[in-house]
This record gives C-alpha cells, structure tokens and sequence, in this order.
C-alpha cells in the first residue's frame, strides 16, 4: 500500500542534503556474498545523521554502489533507511537502473515503503541526447506522479554533460526539485535558465562559493563528507547560513579555507574524471579512514584502486576526522 505524502517543493530543499554509502560486511567482496549489506550499520549511520543535523539522505548513488547492489540488498537497505528515519528528515534512495521501466517498478516499492524521493540518474547504455533525457525524466514523474526527483548530474558516471537546454526543460516537471551538481562553473546559468524552479547543491566545499553567489537562493548543498563525522558538515552550513544573514563572511572563509586542502587529497591526479574511474574505491576509504563510519569493502567488481590514490584517499578521511575533533574541542 502507497504511503500518502506531501509533495515536497524547491522551499523546502535546504541546508546539508547528506548521502551515504552502502555499508558492507567484511566478506562484502568476494562474488559469492549474497547479502552482502550491514543493515545494523545503515541503521545506525541514517539515525547518527539525522541526530547530529542532517536536512536530508540520500543513498544508493556511485559510491553507494547502486550499481552493485542486488535488488534484494537495494530494497531492504531502503526499508532500513525508512524505518530508521521514522519521517523526521527527508530520505531519497537511488533507481538509476539501465532503463525506465526498471527505473519505474524500483521507485514505485520507494514510495509505498514511505521514501520520500529518489536521486535519480539518467540510463547510460547508449549516450543519451537531450530531449530523451528530458522525456526519461517526464515518463518517471508521470508513473509515480508522488515521489520527488532529485536529478544525479554526474556526467562521467552516464556519459551525459546535462547542458543547459536540459536543466530548461526538467524544470518544468514539479516532481524535480532539486539536483545532485557537481561543478559550480556554471551554476549561475543553470539556475536561471530553471527559473530557480529546481535547487541545485553544489558539493559542501563549494557551498561558500554557491552561497556567494546569491546568498538567498543557494542554500544547500550535498555532503559526501558528514559520513567523515557529521558536526563538521553541520558547522559548514550553519557558518554560511550565519555570513548570510549578518554579512559577515569571516567564519564562514576560515572554515572553507580549512577543508577544501584536506578534502583536496581526495582527488588524485587527472582531476575529477579520473577520480571517477575509482570513485566507490577511494570514497570508501576516506570514510573508513575518518572513522565515524564502518563503510566496510567494495562490491565487485569495483575493487581496486591505484595505492597512491588510496592513500590520498586514506588522508583525506582522516584529515576531516582531526579538523571534526578540533571543532568539538572548540580550536578549530
């Protein structure tokens, strides 16, 4: 039976829109784990989350290996997230699979088991052109006209740039609300050929710049690192959101200026399309290294990553677990 809710609408999309991995079992592998998801893990990371100050959770994306999943594991997983967050923030799951109708049968068990949207990326196959991206996303909305949207626009992962003629026609569709954006370059454009009908979240070491650029609209930003230690992430957000209402900037750069160096070790030489080639590979180490999270091994066949990698990796988690700790012992 459909869980009945409210739409959600672009007013209600702000601060840190947090996405998770998918934790693993330490056999998680080898080919032959067939349940291979430590729910206890999920349970506890969704509701140490949502206790420290998330506005939102999404899950199920590249490094939360949505690829890799089995539909047993992804849908379980989804319950657990569910029950744990008991509606007191928004959950978005993941059902980028290769075609719609797939897309459609997964998000349909998504809203009757109560999730509230879904981070949802495009087919990648074939190389998908404009106006069948647009309609991908229209035939969704149409199917289960309930549950929100909120586009992955990750275009190493499905080999689509999401030009602007794109971001002017999904706009149109009052399911996307928000969206999944990588780069900030040209984020200005996008948001107003949108006609500001969709709130983009820029990665949280660029939410200083997204909320420098229009400091009333740019609100929210999506956060691969609270899973790292969530007070650090909250403490981004809440900076920006004090510079924004006094003018003060101050705070809010001295923190910037601290975690875009730790985070930079992330990103291994080549710049991002290159991290894309090990994305689930070096994200899950980072976390496991900041040791807030247990996010456990990859699944294959997403396994190896060059050790050079990993250890930049290594060092980006566990720097963000020192400057966490500094925060919390007030010497940040």
């Amino acid at each position: 039976m459909a869980v009945q809710k409210d739409l959600l609408t672009v007013d209600d999309v702000h601060g840190a829109w947090c996405i998770i991995p998918t934790p693993s079992k330490p056999e998680a592998s080898e080919w032959q784990c067939e349940d291979s998801v430590d729910y206890d893990e999920v349970a506890r990371s969704v509701n140490g989350l949502i206790e420290s100050g998330a506005d939102a959770i999404m899950a199920q994306g590249t490094f939360g290996e949505g690829a890799t999943l089995t539909w047993a594991e992804k849908s379980k997983m989804m319950e657990v997230m569910v029950e744990t967050a008991a509606g007191r923030i928004p959950v978005f799951v993941g059902v980028t699979t290769l075609n719609t109708r797939d897309t459609i049968t997964q998000l349909k068990f998504a809203r009757d088991i109560g999730a509230d949207g879904t981070m949802l990326g495009v087919p990648m196959w074939q190389q998908i052109d404009v106006p069948s991206a647009i309609k991908f996303y229209r035939d969704v909305a149409e199917a289960v006209p309930e549950m929100n949207i909120a586009i992955y626009a990750n275009p190493e992962a499905f080999k689509f740039n999401f030009p602007t003629p794109f971001w002017a026609g999904v706009a149109d569709i009052p399911q996307v609300i928000t969206c999944k954006y990588i780069n900030i370059a040209q984020l200005h454009l996008h948001t107003m050929v949108s006609r500001k009908k969709i709130r983009f979240l820029p990665i949280e070491f660029d939410h200083y710049d997204a909320a420098r650029l229009d400091p009333e609209f740019h609100t929210a930003f999506w956060s691969p690192c609270a899973n790292g230690g969530p007070e650090l992430t909250m403490h981004v957000r809440d900076t920006v959101k004090a510079a924004i209402a006094s003018g003060d900037w101050g705070e809010a750069e001295k923190v910037w200026m601290q975690i875009v160096p730790v985070i930079g070790n992330l990103m291994p030489p080549g710049g991002f399309p290159e991290f894309s080639r090990y994305n689930i590979q070096l994200d899950k180490a980072r976390i496991n290294a900041s040791g807030w999270m247990n996010a456990g091994p990859c699944r294959p066949p997403y396994i190896d990553a060059p050790e050079a990698y990993l250890e930049g990796a290594r060092k980006a988690g566990a720097g963000w677990a020192e400057l966490n700790e500094k925060l919390k012992a007030g010497t940040l």
